[in-house]
């Protein structure tokens, strides 16, 4: 099972970035022995000043100045190797980013040449035909229907509609039912014209 993993690929780039590291921490181990160096120089020339052992005490003092300035050299490379790490390693990062936005060009490339206009208009076609063979079929199966059956076809379809619209939480469209009567049509009858003579006189004042 285990020797089925894959191990990482060590590229050039992690190599030089880890002798880098390694570097850095000898210089870290190399200014931990100068300052233990510094630190017993001083306890010397304070034990020869206290003996009354002046030129030996100056000699000390001396050999801790030569380690402080070493200290200091260390310091200065110590600043450059961090930097050429830290460098290294953004450089790094900007070269993975940037192959991402490769490959999303690519991507992005592919899809606009699937999604040109000939595929397009080809799909529309398709769609189109597809909806005139469903209408035909459609059609087709109506008026192989009674009138009954057709009915009987809506009144499902509604119940049908009903049932799903309820089930996604929406109130039902209630339609109004069909008559199943006629309605009665109200024929006014026409008023019979009055003779003149029995018309009535309207007084007109004087």
């Amino acid at each position: 099972m285990g020797g089925n993993q894959s191990t990482p690929k060590i590229t050039a780039q992690d190599r030089a970035i880890l002798d880098l590291k390694l570097q850095r921490d000898k210089v870290r181990q190399y200014q931990k022995q100068i300052q233990g160096v510094l630190d017993r120089e001083e306890a010397i020339a304070r034990a020869h000043l206290e003996a009354g052992r002046k030129d030996r005490a100056l000699i000390a003092l001396r050999q801790r100045k030569y380690q402080q300035s070493l200290l200091q050299k260390t310091d200065g490379q110590l600043v450059n190797l961090e930097q050429l790490v830290s460098t290294i390693e953004f450089s790094l990062v900007e070269v993975s980013v940037l192959h991402g936005l490769k490959q999303g060009n690519e991507v992005l490339k592919e899809i606009h040449r699937e999604m040109n206009i000939e595929s397009v208009e080809k799909l529309l076609e398709e769609t189109a035909e597809a909806r005139e063979y469903q209408q035909e079929i459609s059609e087709m199966l109506s008026n192989n229907l009674t009138m009954d059956e057709e009915e009987a076809v809506q009144a499902e379809f509604l119940q049908l509609q009903a049932e799903v619209l309820e089930a996604e939480g929406q109130k039902p469209v209630v339609l109004p039912s069909v008559p199943e009567t006629q309605p009665e049509t109200r024929v006014e009858e026409a008023e019979e014209p009055v003779p003149e003579g029995q018309r009535s006189k309207v007084a007109v004042p004087a």
